[in-house]
């Protein structure tokens, strides 16, 4: 018989839908001192990997400068036992400064936070996009460790 962790495990699928579908990471940065540093992020997924884009001059961005890592949790459910499920990713942060790719991620991340059916975005929106990604950076996270759960697998049972 499967141990309970093993049977409210995702499956790659299973993961790729559920970080489609949930809008807001949790990003947990090395504080200097000591502390994590938590901070939520919209973010898009490319080829499996999350990124986001921030600040250049934020306190996660000289976090990361001083220590790579993060771990980053992505959750959602009621707040039941039942109905929680989530992805904890532990992950290298790659800092990406250069402004046309910044530019490119930050349209990205407008497109996918748009409101359903809205089509391009308008142009004072691009706009505004355009002047942050000079002041921004992208942040790619490369998965090293993943623990996943979705405790709706159980059918109501502990």
């Amino acid at each position: 018989m499967a141990s309970r962790r093993d049977q409210i495990k995702m499956d790659e699928g299973e993961v790729l839908a559920f970080l489609d579908t949930e809008r807001v990471m949790i990003c947990a940065t090395n504080g200097r001192d000591g502390f994590p540093h938590l901070m939520p992020l919209w973010y898009v997924v490319r080829d499996g990997r999350l990124w986001a884009w921030t600040f250049a001059k934020s306190q996660k961005v000289k976090n990361l400068e001083r220590d790579a890592r993060a771990s980053i949790q992505v959750e959602a459910g009621d707040g039941e036992y039942a109905q929680l499920r989530g992805v904890m990713l532990k992950c290298d942060v790659t800092v990406h400064h250069d402004t046309p790719k910044v530019l490119e991620l930050g349209l990205e991340i407008f497109q996918r936070y748009a409101p359903p059916g809205t089509g391009e975005l308008a142009p004072e929106v691009e706009a505004m996009v355009a002047k942050q990604a000079e002041k921004r950076v992208g942040l790619e996270f490369v998965e090293r460790e993943r623990a996943t759960w979705d405790h709706r697998k159980l059918g109501g049972t502990y």
